[in-house]
């Protein structure tokens, strides 16, 4: 609750110094500090509800969107059969909302550590939790790596929907999990992880990228807008195990019939080419790594 103070609440983090994100709050709807993380949603004045882990915005109901269908469809696009997917974390259920929609997609198994995540976006989140009840999930409480260990050479595209670089999802941004990554994609496979941001964070994407070229033959970094994240923007780290994937090109053009049946409102194929074009800046530090 420190984080609110005068009808506000105030994203204030070590990995943004200098700035800060402030919503109005309507509404205190739930708070709780679990095994792992405390847990806050509110009622923002013109966001809808907003999720906070640790101090910093999850997912807010205005703008989750964008990222949710990113993260997942610039994976899904670029796989020529993405038939089993596994999510690590996305407690929320956005990520998995999105990718249940995809038409060649048969089974998603979604790992997160924590259970109040869930509970607590089922109760106050329900437009993003719905595919928790869909039959393509399967739904593991527990940790992510431990799975991955147990069930290697299984899946298609590993998506990780993590928060930042700090408290219980500082070892996703490690060289150790992508390697473990690798080891449960099938031949061909797919990762596709949260990226952070160019203005902020440009030498960790570079750190990043600098490993993931290491343990697999392509490697790139996509982004999209979103009002709510630290500088409106975040990034995707992008790794296949196929040579051949070009991920700015996706393998399956979107059709009309699909992207309404899918009632996307971020994603096209054209946005999906977009999203890999970077700026000046962005391109002259990444392109040395």
């Amino acid at each position: 609750m420190e984080h609110i103070m005068n009808g506000w609440f105030t994203e204030l983090c070590p990995l943004w110094p200098g700035q800060a994100m402030s919503l109005q709050v309507d509404e205190i709807l739930y708070q709780k500090k679990s095994k792992f993380q405390d847990i806050l949603v509110f009622k923002s004045k013109t966001y809808g509800n907003v999720l906070v882990l640790d101090g910093l915005i999850q997912v807010t109901e205005r703008d989750e969107f964008s990222y949710q269908e990113m993260i997942a469809n610039l994976p899904l696009y670029s796989h020529p059969c993405p038939k089993k997917v596994l999510i690590i974390g996305g407690g929320d259920g956005g990520v998995l909302r999105e990718v249940v929609k995809h038409p060649l997609v048969e089974s998603v198994v979604q790992c997160e550590i924590d259970e109040e995540v869930i509970n607590a976006s089922k109760k106050f989140l329900p437009g993003m939790a719905t595919a928790f009840y869909n039959p393509k999930a399967n739904l593991h409480v527990g940790d992510g790596f431990e799975f991955m260990k147990k069930n290697q050479d299984a899946f298609d595209v590993i998506i990780t929907d993590s928060s930042d670089p700090v408290g219980p999802a500082e070892s996703l941004f490690k060289e150790s999990y992508y390697q473990l990554m690798k080891m449960a994609l099938r031949k061909g496979g797919i990762i596709c992880s949260q990226g952070e941001c160019q203005w902020l964070h440009l030498e960790l994407i570079k750190e990043m990228q600098t490993f993931c070229k290491t343990l697999f033959p392509v490697v790139d970094y996509a982004y999209c807008t979103i009002p709510t994240y630290p500088s409106g923007q975040i990034g995707f780290m992008l790794c296949s195990r196929n040579p051949e994937t070009n991920f700015k090109e996706p393998a399956r053009a979107l059709s009309k019939e699909d992207s309404e049946s899918m009632t996307l409102k971020y994603y096209n194929t054209e946005i999906h080419r977009a999203s890999f074009v970077l700026p000046e800046f962005a391109k002259k530090v990444l392109r040395e790594a």
